[in-house]
């Protein structure tokens, strides 16, 4: 049984290796207008665009597709594929304005590229994005079964550009609810669903245990950016998605995240865990446990933030010492993945 991401098939280190060799070869950059600005953080790529950045993020449902194929249910993808891109960008405190899709099949079959679209129109309208193109690929040779991707792209203001650098001791971790495990850690689960003997037909808290898994992935546009607008002073953003709460280490190096008050898992995520013999070390380096984006801010600032926020609430505050603890579990990590 697999009881790790790692022996389920993704190995973050060997990821990272690849990434790694990958973008050791991209030395080209344009320069002028267009040009790319390194800032810390890392969820977003980000253009010099005169007085503005633009922002770029691109990702994918992933292996969440292989659970719409086996429901035969593809009308909340879309959704996800949204939220991985959008909820990225806006870390930066970049508001997204378009997307575009990448829909890859082995063969097509025209009602589920309906429901895709109708996952992705709902997920344009949650991010108040436009799609503007996209491109559908058939592959035969390569892809069995079917693949969803996409791009945003949003914008900042030089002066409103959200780095992670005024992140200091004392500032408040403010904890936005997931609606689950989102689009992360799916090879795992369904590698434990399997070897469990259950299928997603199963009933699983009054639902089945498909559609509990197919919980499209929450976007969370509609409640930063109206608090971003508002200048509330916000000193860092995170989107927990693969990593887990070590994704909060992408913000600043040389500081620490105490969290000490979690928002509660989701009942799937125990049942996982049961399911799997799973340790909490992997559980919260793997899923997001309940907590899909983290917003650091000083400590009064934060409380309102949360008082703006349904479900959100502090979930711990940043210390001196480098590193994310979670403090009733004795977990630490030093490095992100």
């Amino acid at each position: 049984m697999a009881r790790t991401y790692a022996e389920a098939g993704v190995d973050f280190s060997e990821e990272g290796k690849s990434i790694g060799a990958l973008s050791s070869r991209l030395k080209y950059t344009r320069k002028g207008l267009g040009a790319p600005v390194k800032l810390p953080g890392g969820f977003s790529g980000l253009i010099d665009f005169g007085d503005v950045y633009l922002a770029m993020a691109t990702d994918g449902v992933g292996s969440k597709m292989l659970i719409a194929e086996a429901m035969e249910r593809f009308d909340t993808v879309g959704i996800d594929c949204m939220a991985m891109n959008v909820n990225d960008l806006i870390c930066i405190g970049a508001e997204p304005l378009a997307f575009v899709d990448y829909f890859a099949v082995e063969r097509h079959d025209e009602r589920i590229a309906k429901e895709i679209g109708i996952g992705l129109n709902k997920g344009a309208e949650l991010a108040n994005v436009s799609i503007i193109g996209g491109e559908t690929a058939t592959l035969p040779d390569i892809i069995k079964g079917y693949d969803l991707a996409g791009t945003a792209m949003g914008y900042v203001g030089k002066k409103s550009a959200i780095t992670g650098e005024k992140i200091a001791e004392g500032d408040v971790i403010i904890g936005l609810p997931s609606s689950g495990p989102h689009s992360n850690g799916y090879t795992l689960i369904r590698k434990v669903v399997e070897t469990a003997g259950l299928s997603y037909d199963d009933d699983f808290h009054g639902k089945k245990l498909g559609d509990v898994l197919l919980e499209p992935t929450r976007i969370y546009v509609r409640d930063i950016m109206p608090v971003l607008k508002e200048g509330a002073e916000i000193h860092g953003m995170a989107h927990i998605t693969g990593g887990g709460l070590r994704n909060l280490l992408r913000l600043k190096k040389g500081i620490g995240f105490e969290i000490t008050d979690p928002i509660e898992p989701q009942p799937i995520f125990h049942a996982i865990r049961e399911w799997g013999d799973i340790d909490d070390e992997e559980m919260y380096q793997t899923f997001n446990m309940g907590m899909g984006f983290a917003v650091i801010a000083p400590e009064e600032i934060g409380k309102l933030i949360a008082e703006r926020i349904k479900g959100a609430k502090p979930v711990g505050k940043v210390s001196g010492k480098e590193g994310v603890r979670l403090k009733d579990k004795g977990i630490e990590y030093r490095e992100y993945l």
